[in-house]
């Protein structure tokens, strides 16, 4: 086995098999990562759904810089910043909603967004919701509660001593227990499933239900499934939208929990009831971040970025119904430019996604589905390239 010479240890990696010398990345440009031995790869999975307009782009990076000289940091926590302001104004446009509360990852998100529910409905005087219910193969992060409200045992087998207790809604009467807090869902596609795919009618019974709806945005969001967010094609009206991963077109961490009035309402009082929202990050709402993000939604109409999107999931399709054809492809799932290519012997994606590397395009498995989530910058040559790697990866495989 390789041990990396390194202190650095990495999530979601073995790292006694893990090579530093030959994934490690020193520059970005587009839709381009250059490792240290001067290889040029296609990121075909955005650094994990993240990059939308590619990567270092000068509008993102010269927002950074501005912001960086001018107010670096300022907690949030009993004060505001201009940045973090204007963010919350054009987010909340965007989903038609009322307030933003803004966090670290899209994991913490998703924590914000339970332990909002839960007070919620201690304020209204039903302090017995305290139940989540969720779909089936839900993967919501990695943190306690975001953990609770999954359902994928490999991401969460280890840790059920500090886990609680969900379940799905199969039946008419699950949304109408008096004990169910809030559901949570992934809007459309299931990405850490493999892009699972989720029917329209799944969604439903969610329309007019008692239970908070909170949808989680942070894979989907921002352009990945043809609309600026998945929940716009459901015909849905949540009450809480968690958002992450591109909500800074990929270049700084963030996170925002998008809450609806009366749930916002619900939470004030004079100080002495102490019912405010008890809960925070020390970076909530950096301002350095929140420039990007604002910097980011202006590219999507300076840069027709929906057009581009548009153009890469038409190529992509074109190229998959060739691709489903090949007897070691099991299936393959699209929605949007999010696309996963299940291989029938999962003990191939692995040399698969390696064979990608040295091709030329960084992608990471989820089981036996292989990823192609690229940049939404992306032209129709580079997602050809890939399919053209992609078959000579099969043919290195067999």
């Amino acid at each position: 086995m390789i041990q990396a010479v390194s202190r650095l240890w990495l999530p979601f990696t073995q790292m006694q098999s893990f090579d530093a010398t030959q994934r490690t990345f020193v520059r970005g440009n587009g839709t381009r990562l250059v490792d240290a031995r001067g290889r040029s790869t296609f990121d075909a999975v955005s650094s994990i759904w993240t990059i939308v307009h590619g990567h270092c782009h000068p509008a993102i990076v010269d927002a950074i810089a501005l912001q960086a000289a001018t107010l670096d940091h300022a907690t949030t926590l009993g004060a505001t910043n201009l940045s973090a302001e204007a963010l919350a104004e054009a987010l909340c446009e965007l989903c038609d909603t009322d307030y933003a509360f803004f966090g670290a990852d899209g994991a913490s998100a998703v924590e914000a967004a339970i332990k909002m529910a839960i007070q919620y409905w201690q304020h209204e005087d039903e302090p017995q919701r305290k139940r989540f219910l969720r779909l089936r193969d839900a993967y919501h992060g990695d943190t306690a509660g975001a953990m609770s409200c999954s359902d994928i045992t490999v991401f969460k087998s280890h840790y059920g001593a500090i886990t609680f207790e969900t379940r799905t809604y199969d039946e008419p009467g699950d949304l109408d227990a008096p004990d169910v807090a809030g559901v949570i869902v992934e809007p459309l596609v299931q990405a850490a499933a493999g892009m699972r795919l989720v029917p329209a009618q799944r969604y439903a019974p969610l329309r007019n239900c008692t239970p908070l709806v909170i949808v989680d945005e942070i894979a989907t969001g921002f352009g990945r499934t043809g609309t600026m967010f998945a929940f716009e094609q459901l015909d849905l009206r949540p009450d809480l939208i968690c958002l992450g991963k591109g909500i800074t077109g990929g270049a700084m961490a963030l996170c925002a929990v998008l809450a609806r009035e009366r749930i916002y309402r619900a939470f004030l009082g004079a100080p002495e009831e102490r019912k405010q929202f008890f809960h925070g990050h020390s970076y909530a709402g950096n301002p350095i971040a929140c420039a990007a993000a604002l910097a980011s939604l202006e590219l999507f109409t300076r840069e027709a970025t929906f057009e581009r999107a548009g153009g890469i999931e038409r190529t992509a399709q074109e190229r998959c119904e060739a691709l489903r054809e090949h007897p070691a492809i099991a299936e393959i799932r699209q929605a949007g430019t999010m696309i996963g290519i299940e291989l029938s012997d999962a003990q191939r994606a692995w040399p698969v996604a390696n064979a990608l590397y040295e091709l030329g395009h960084f992608t990471r498995p989820i089981g036996a589905v292989v990823q192609l989530v690229p940049p939404l910058s992306s032209t129709d040559d580079e997602i050809h390239d890939f399919f053209d790697a992609f078959d000579v990866a099969l043919e290195r495989t067999h």
